[in-house]
């Protein structure tokens, strides 16, 4: 019998990667795609945790005492059963309830993306058990991931978001992004999940001062969920895509892979890898399959 479910939206970072961490004013889309959490009753002091993909496999599982601490009951010399316990760990310093022993608990996580996508993989599974322990996601997320947070934000947002951080914590203001040309809009997926925390190392070591690219980047995103044209869309990406790329030392990505490509590209979150956002006359996924790019997905197929 299941006594709770949770279920948090995916995310896609539009405008600010990177300079969102220096209080970047960001656009972020929560997606269709997301990941739920139910919890049922199960033998007392133990939880059962299992994992499946959006094909409804079981990708990964683990049996752990709660009795006396948390206790790997099974064989396993796996990072993801160490990442699990850390989460655990951090839900339970916030709520010392959390997790009584006294009652077991059997965990299934449903995923409706595959796992490679970088839609929010870990931000969906920290605010479902943020949401089951009822404590802070947001401090749970910078005991254990860390980042900006916009992905949290998406998460229990159904609607696109501004995101920006000060010092006295985070702004989040629901808007009206929907642009005029959205069927113009596609998601192009480029085969490989890019570890967010590299690109984030990666982005404090190489920064320059970044003052200047902040008040430009905050105009970009003002201007694009203001914007009426897709040619006025795709003159703010390619300013936004060379903005970070004389911050991080990186070549765009429409000049590195796909220069012959008409239209605008632009990338999303961590550069190098999950999807890209394509801004383009007709539909491109012809020209991306023949690039070995198999993997793309209309705006409105996409956002939620």
């Amino acid at each position: 019998m299941t006594l709770q479910k949770f279920y948090s939206n995916g995310k896609l970072l539009i405008t600010g990667e990177y300079l969102v961490l220096d209080g970047a004013l960001a656009l972020a889309i929560p997606t269709k795609f997301g990941q739920s959490l139910s919890v049922e009753s199960f033998e007392k002091g133990q939880l059962k945790w299992e994992s499946f993909d959006q094909d409804d496999k079981l990708w990964f599982e683990a049996n752990l005492s709660i009795s006396d601490g948390f206790q790997v009951l099974d064989d396993l010399d796996d990072p993801i059963i160490n990442r699990l316990l850390e989460i655990l760990g951090a839900a339970k310093r916030q709520n010392a309830s959390f997790l009584d022993q006294e009652i077991g608990f059997k965990i299934k996580t449903h995923l409706d993306f595959p796992r490679n996508w970088g839609l929010g993989t870990s931000s969906t599974l920290i605010n479902n058990i943020a949401q089951w322990a009822n404590i802070d996601p947001y401090i749970l997320l910078a005991d254990t991931f860390g980042g900006s947070g916009y992905d949290i934000a998406c998460a229990s947002h159904n609607k696109p978001i501004t995101y920006q951080l000060d010092k006295t914590g985070r702004t989040i203001v629901e808007c009206d992004f929907d642009p005029e040309f959205k069927d113009q809009l596609y998601f192009v997926f480029l085969n490989k999940k890019q570890n967010s925390r590299d690109g984030i190392a990666t982005y404090k070591k190489n920064k320059r001062n970044s003052n200047l690219a902040l008040s430009e980047v905050n105009a970009i995103t003002n201007e694009m969920i203001s914007c009426t044209s897709l040619e006025s869309f795709q003159s703010l990406i390619n300013s936004h895509e060379r903005i970070i790329a004389d911050i991080i030392k990186q070549t765009p990505v429409k000049e590195l892979l796909f220069k012959d490509f008409k239209g605008s590209i632009k990338s999303l979150g961590a550069w190098g890898g999950d999807f890209i956002l394509v801004a383009s006359e007709g539909n491109p996924q012809h020209y991306f399959k023949d690039k070995g790019f198999e993997t793309t997905i209309a705006y409105r197929d996409m956002i939620l």
